[in-house]
């Protein structure tokens, strides 16, 4: 469990720093080198990019939900149910936006997929 709740805590940090990029730092110079736009490019997709975000704090919360939750148990089903939704929109956004998607979301919510249904049994 102490593997999951730390690997859970990191991959959470990683997508509150996701959420800051594109809700707040996308026009921003910041947000336009790590995510290799103009400023004309960052000005017409800001708000794609905050509803990113958005969806990017959904994941991170719902990680620190099974770090907190109290019930060990529930607590890694809820890591299982999120790492999986990690991996599959780092999957998903490796294969339509960017590669480097699967290398700093996908591969690191797999860990924790794997990590959740056989470590932390």
């Amino acid at each position: 469990m102490l593997f999951g709740n730390t690997w859970a805590g990191l991959v959470a940090a990683l997508h509150f720093y996701f959420l800051a990029l594109e809700m707040f730092f996308w026009t921003k110079p910041l947000g336009m080198k790590a995510f290799g736009r103009t400023p004309e490019q960052a000005r017409d997709s800001a708000v794609l990019a905050a509803n990113q975000g958005l969806y990017n704090g959904f994941l991170a919360a719902g990680l620190v939900w099974a770090i907190v939750h109290p019930d060990p148990e529930v607590g890694r089903q809820l890591r299982t149910f999120f790492f999986a939704c990690v991996t599959i929109a780092g999957i998903y956004g490796g294969l339509t936006a960017s590669r480097k998607i699967l290398f700093v979301q996908a591969i690191p919510g797999a860990i924790g997929l794997v990590a959740a249904i056989l470590i932390s049994r």
